[in-house]
């Protein structure tokens, strides 16, 4: 059969709600690319969120922060980062508004000045009053919670792919969307614990699909043998770009309109088994 390049996101596809990535995704990942099929990661996680459990599967390249950059072989081929001007602007609205964050960038998660507390409570419980939420932080920390700098003091950076904050319902999640018209993209976030008007920032113009032709143009390759694998409205353009867009189980709704099939979660095996029928293992 004719190779594909499969293009998988990570959170609510590889990588269940709790962290972890299925035994079965995992070797149905393995076993796709012992046969010659080429598997990218397609996420919108920046490099400090791609932990070994995942890495250590093995692929052929990463598309990261939502298409911000991507990587072939270990060489960084493409980049595109928020203006200072943009950053300065986020921040301060971040600050006047109450809202906890944290900047993306290749170098690292930055989080801003009360985002540990907050997430630490949605994580993990009252650390401070309940002995087991407590235990669980310090005997089974969330990698996602280590992989975060806390106590910098100037957020002001020059190395931004993106932003992510956490719901606070005094603040619209139109509000936001209205304050950086034409300045980024406003995204809702798609981990569910972060709240229902949680959301990112985006560079406006780059989104996963633009990565995937900037990719497909760089190794050769051509659209007709690609397919794409996601759960969030930010795998929107990557499932309609691909020859094949499977929308897993717990997708949004939204999401499973404009794919072309769906599958179970990722709970249910469903990477496996969407792997399993177009032939790749």
């Amino acid at each position: 059969m004719t190779k594909k390049i499969v293009f998988v996101d990570v959170d609510g596809t590889l990588v269940s709600d709790d962290g972890l990535v299925p035994e079965s995704a995992r070797e149905a990942i393995i076993k796709a690319r012992s046969n010659g099929h080429q598997v990218y990661l397609c996420t919108g996680r920046s490099k400090p969120e791609l932990y070994e459990s995942i890495l250590s599967i093995g692929f052929d390249g990463i598309i990261g922060a939502g298409g911000g950059y991507i990587e072939v072989d270990n060489e960084t081929i493409y980049h595109k980062k928020v203006s200072d001007a943009d950053v300065v602007h986020m921040v301060d609205f971040f600050h006047e508004k109450n809202l906890d964050f944290y900047l993306e960038s290749n170098g690292g998660l930055f989080a801003s000045e009360n985002l540990e507390a907050h997430l630490d409570n949605l994580v993990y419980g009252d650390v401070e009053n309940d002995p087991i939420a407590r235990e669980k932080k310090v005997n089974n920390p969330h990698p996602f919670m280590e992989s975060l700098t806390y106590g910098e003091t100037n957020l002001y950076r020059s190395d931004v792919n993106k932003a992510c904050f956490l719901e606070n319902k005094d603040v619209p999640f139109e509000e936001l969307k209205k304050e950086f018209s034409g300045k980024f993209e406003v995204l809702h976030c798609t981990v569910p614990i972060f709240g229902d008007d949680s959301g990112e920032l985006m560079v406006p113009d780059i989104h996963k699909a633009t990565a995937i032709e900037f990719l497909l143009e760089h190794i050769g390759a051509d659209k007709k043998d690609t397919m794409a694998i996601g759960d969030g409205m930010n795998d929107a353009e990557m499932l309609t770009y691909c020859e094949t867009g499977i929308a897993m189980g717990n997708a949004k709704e939204e999401l499973k309109i404009l794919a072309n099939e769906v599958t179970k979660s990722v709970d249910e095996d469903g990477l496996y088994l969407s792997f399993e029928k177009h032939g790749l293992i």
